[in-house]
């Protein structure tokens, strides 16, 4: 439940801030009967992740038992990927991004076209939208999926909500630590997804195991109930791991932790000081 929601949480303030800054960004320029065409855009967008998503649980419940655990575990390694990529990403790109944003929607109002906003809020929430259905499909691979349905559920809902209240402005968010925090958590998540993902791929011999089980915790925390279980869906234990999976949940935290926790360029620190930063850290 726990990793859903901070997979829709942080997709999902995103892809609300995205929408809250091209609305905002529309309506200084008062062409507001143009915000149709962006709602229009964010319809499609939703409807074209949840088709996404449909079709991934649809494909995996159809396959046969070895194939399944093939498509979980390729999708838990891409998963993986595009997750390590938003983070780094979105740490680099939060910061021009009130001002792009700013510049695309004046572009397209002074060409009087609400189709090419449309297009623009279309892009970013389908591109938040089908990375979170891949995230949730990896996440309910792994856990419980009546637990991942409400976590990412509630995620989605508090999303929208802080969504709204940088929109009206009357909620002041620091986006900067925002996103570090967050982005620091789906490290952790990422971290168990890799395991999760190699582990799938070891029951098939896709992936060598060398050490089957490199301890056995089951008997004092069961993955399969209570904090074990909790444990599990949260930063993806395994209480009888193989060398591998422990070799590469370690070394991706590690490794990726450390780049992402590593002081930020001086030049970006200035920027993130200046006018333009302060604009994206509070509001749209």
């Amino acid at each position: 439940m726990a990793t859903s929601f901070l997979i829709t949480l942080r997709e999902g303030i995103e892809a609300a801030l995205v929408v809250g800054l091209v609305l905002a960004a529309v309506r200084k320029t008062g062409a507001l009967g143009m915000m149709r065409f962006v709602w229009y855009g964010v319809g499609a967008a939703v409807a074209m992740s949840a088709l996404v998503g449909g079709g991934l649980a649809l494909t995996a419940g159809s396959l046969s038992e070895e194939a399944a655990e093939v498509f979980e575990g390729v999708a838990s390694l891409v998963a993986v990927g595009l997750l390590t990529f938003m983070i780094f990403w979105m740490r680099s790109q939060a910061v021009h991004m009130k001002r792009d944003i700013d510049g695309r929607v004046q572009a397209a109002a002074g060409i009087g076209s609400g189709w090419a906003l449309g297009l623009l809020a279309f892009a970013a929430v389908g591109r938040e939208g089908l990375e979170t259905a891949l995230f949730l499909f990896a996440s309910f691979s792994a856990t419980d999926a009546l637990a991942a349905t409400l976590g990412g559920a509630g995620g989605l809902a508090v999303a929208v909500l802080l969504g709204y209240g940088l929109y009206r402005g009357g909620l002041h968010l620091d986006l900067r630590t925002f996103f570090r925090a967050t982005g620091a958590l789906l490290i952790v998540l990422a971290a168990g997804m890799l395991a999760y993902g190699l582990h799938e791929l070891q029951e098939v011999g896709a992936v060598p195991v060398m050490v089957e089980h490199l301890w056995d915790m089951n008997g004092v925390l069961d993955e399969k109930a209570g904090v074990g279980a909790f444990l599990k869906a949260l930063v993806g234990y395994n209480g009888n791991p193989s060398l591998v999976e422990v070799a590469a949940y370690w070394a991706y935290l590690i490794g990726v932790g450390a780049l992402f926790l590593r002081p930020e360029h001086s030049t970006t620190q200035k920027r993130l000081n200046g006018p333009a930063g302060g604009a994206v850290a509070h509001g749209a």
